[in-house]
């Protein structure tokens, strides 16, 4: 019976579990029933509901933009000669894709780096940081904390601290620094820009090499790179200024703001002077390309607008003219600075008195060390010098327009001022005193008087003249000096079109120094550019305006043949202020210019120019001044002719030179340079002889 019931028992579990195992399974078959029937359902709703939609997301595309630089435009000289070309070299080129990863860019550079060769030479420790986190990121990324939370810049700041401080780049092979800096070109891009990768100096094998293998290495092309070309020698570089190229890059001092105008970083851009001051005349419109994309991938690429080469800049000097004043002025410097071994170089400014244009800027500096003389067209814009006498036509203007002399009432008897607690102070035909004598203010400026300028400081000042008295004037006197003097451009800038004026330096002004303010009434206390002697002699000759010296006489486009095509800019006289005098006023300054060289007095001090055709009116000038404890002068000369209807002045100035030197040497460079302006200027830039002998 017991077996019985254990057979009974063992039957009704089996039942059991028969009843269970079915139920688990048709469980588990509803589960992927219901899963198959929302996956089917999802299918549906794609693909029936909405499939056209995400069929046309797929297949669709979007549209970027991408430049590319186009030549500069020319610089002319004022005759149409060609002073700065554009030199045109085969190029590696490489346009960043969208969406490119730095993976990806370091494995175009290692391909690339297979088919050219590049100088290494400027590679940085930025370059071989990059290099290695091109490879290396992630495990970078694992020594910075909180390196998830960071933001990009932040990130790639830490990234770059931590590879250079612990130089994991480590030595790089030849072949791994040409990876390096072509990568770092590459990163340096911003998406569809496209930056030089090698620009002098590709072989034909090269080309071959690249041209082969475009198709696998993405945003690599093959194009053309331009440098500057001067076709007819540099004599006006240093005015012209300078370009940067591929190596050098954008300048440090404005690198955010080109980079926000859409340069790239190893773009050319004009970094100096007119190149600088010129740029967005130069530069040209950019080669615009519509670029089709898909996923990020280039699909297309469209040329929309061809780009339009720089405008062209056209100079107001004549380059002959430059050239022969150049060497008026290097070959007089050579044959003084054997005798002069503190003069520090000689500047030469020729200036078109009605219009402000510049016909000639001319410059050499010696390095007073090492004895090397240089050419420094530059100076004539910023270095300043006492310049001495010259200055005496403003101080007599002065005296005039503040009613203490007039055209008919301004005899002043010249004598040594003689003051208390100081040594007397002279003209240098009167040291002692035995040579005085009543002089009106054209005799003054024909014989360069320094006492006649003193005293009519002192009558400015409100200041009686009493010999051995002492000398009590408010230190005022010296800002109505020096407002007067920069009316005619002296003492402020002149507003020359080229970057980098100078402004010159004034003296102490307190009342410890006022027995300065009747040095600086003859030209021998502040100092003054040669730019600035310029502007002044031109409104002299022009009666009163002062025009702002300009070198841009034009902009015009290029012709299809690359001549120059149509002018979209004339460059006309700005006038900054005028000077507010009557004509006999100015008819007594401009009669002892003209006086100084024509004049019947024996002292006349312009006697060198008489000779001169057209006739010159003029004024020297010699200032007394020192190096270190060596006493020197500075010999200037400002000109103008014809004397009654000028078309040139001139501003001539030698520093530094010994006081037993003469001023023979400025007399023979402004001979020559008026003479050959005459020659030069007039004949190829169809003015006429318009002298008028006398005045």
């Amino acid at each position: 019976m017991e077996f019985f019931r254990k057979v009974r028992k063992t039957n009704n579990k089996r039942k059991q579990k028969k009843s269970v195992i079915p139920f688990r399974l048709n469980f588990l078959f509803l589960i992927v029933f219901l899963l198959f029937a929302a996956l089917i359902g999802r299918l549906a709703y794609l693909q029936i509901l909405h499939g056209t939609m995400f069929e046309s997301e797929v297949s669709s595309s979007e549209t970027e933009t991408e430049t590319q630089n186009v030549q500069r435009g020319q610089i002319y000289d004022s005759t149409g000669k060609v002073l700065v070309s554009n030199k045109s070299a085969r190029a590696i080129t490489y346009t960043k894709p969208l969406n490119v990863t730095n993976k990806e860019m370091y494995a175009v550079a290692k391909d690339l780096a297979a088919f050219i060769s590049v100088p290494t030479k400027n590679l940085t420790a930025t370059n071989k940081a990059d290099f290695y986190l091109a490879q290396h990121e992630k495990s970078v990324n694992k020594h910075i904390p909180g390196a998830a939370k960071m933001t990009p810049s932040a990130l790639y700041k830490a990234q770059l601290d931590y590879v250079k401080k612990n130089k994991l780049y480590g030595s790089l092979s030849p072949t791994q620094k040409e990876i390096a800096l072509l990568y770092s070109k590459m990163s340096g891009a911003y998406a569809l820009s496209t930056v030089y990768l090698k620009t002098e100096g590709v072989t034909d094998k090269e080309m071959a090499k690249v041209g082969e293998h475009l198709s696998e290495m993405a945003g690599v092309k093959i194009g053309t790179s331009w440098r500057r070309d001067y076709p007819n020698g540099t004599s006006v570089k240093s005015i012209i200024g300078t370009v940067t190229n591929e190596k050098t890059g954008l300048p440090d001092d404005s690198i955010n703001q080109l980079l926000a105008k859409g340069y790239s970083r190893n773009d050319s851009v004009g970094s100096s002077y007119l190149e600088s001051r010129y740029e967005d005349i130069l530069k040209g419109t950019r080669k615009t390309i519509d670029v089709e994309t898909q996923n990020g991938k280039i699909l297309k690429e469209t040329t929309k607008y061809g780009g339009k080469k720089g405008d062209n800049v056209v100079l107001t000097i004549n380059e002959k003219f430059q050239n022969e004043v150049q060497k008026f002025l290097e070959d007089g410097f050579n044959g003084i600075k054997g005798s002069n071994p503190y003069a520090p170089g000689a500047y030469v400014v020729v200036i078109n008195p009605n219009t402000g244009g510049i016909y000639a800027l001319a410059g050499v500096s010696r390095n007073l060390s090492t004895g090397k003389v240089t050419s420094n067209a530059l100076g004539t814009i910023n270095q300043s010098f006492v310049m001495g006498s010259v200055v005496k036509g403003a101080q007599v203007m002065g005296g005039l327009t503040s009613g203490v002399i007039t055209p008919t009432n301004n005899s002043l008897y010249d004598e040594p001022i003689k003051l208390k607690g100081t040594a007397p102070k002279t003209s240098w035909f009167n040291k002692t005193g035995g040579s005085g004598m009543s002089l009106t203010a054209t005799q003054a400026l024909e014989v360069s008087s320094n006492s006649y300028m003193m005293k009519l400081t002192m009558m400015e000042a409100g200041y009686k003249y009493v010999p051995g008295g002492a000398l009590s004037m408010p230190s005022s006197i010296f800002d109505k000096l020096r407002q007067n003097f920069n009316q005619f451009g002296l003492g402020v800038k002149t507003g020359i079109d080229i970057p980098g004026e100078g402004l010159g330096y004034a003296g102490a002004s307190n009342q410890a120094n006022i027995g300065k303010a009747l040095d600086l009434s003859f030209g021998n206390y502040d100092s003054y550019t040669t730019i600035q002697l310029a502007q002044y002699v031109s409104m002299i000759a022009n009666g009163g305006y002062r025009l702002q010296p300009h070198v841009l006489e034009a902009i015009r486009e290029s012709n299809a043949d690359g001549s120059l095509g149509r002018t979209v800019y004339q460059a006309q006289p700005n006038v900054l202020n005028v000077y507010s005098a009557s004509g006999a006023e100015w008819n007594v300054v401009q009669n002892g210019f003209y006086q100084v060289v024509h004049g019947s007095m024996s002292l006349r001090t312009g006697s060198a120019y008489a000779g001169l055709k057209p006739e010159v009116s003029a004024k020297s000038g010699t200032a007394q001044t020192f190096h270190g404890t060596a006493e020197t002068i500075t010999n200037s000369l400002i000109m103008y002719g014809p004397s009654k209807d000028a078309k040139v002045a001139m501003a001539v100035v030698f520093p530094g030179m010994g006081t037993s030197s003469s001023s023979s040497v400025v007399a023979s460079v402004a001979k020559q340079t008026y003479e050959a302006f005459w020659k030069d200027v007039i004949t190829t830039e169809g003015f006429t002889d318009s002298s008028n002998e006398g005045n």
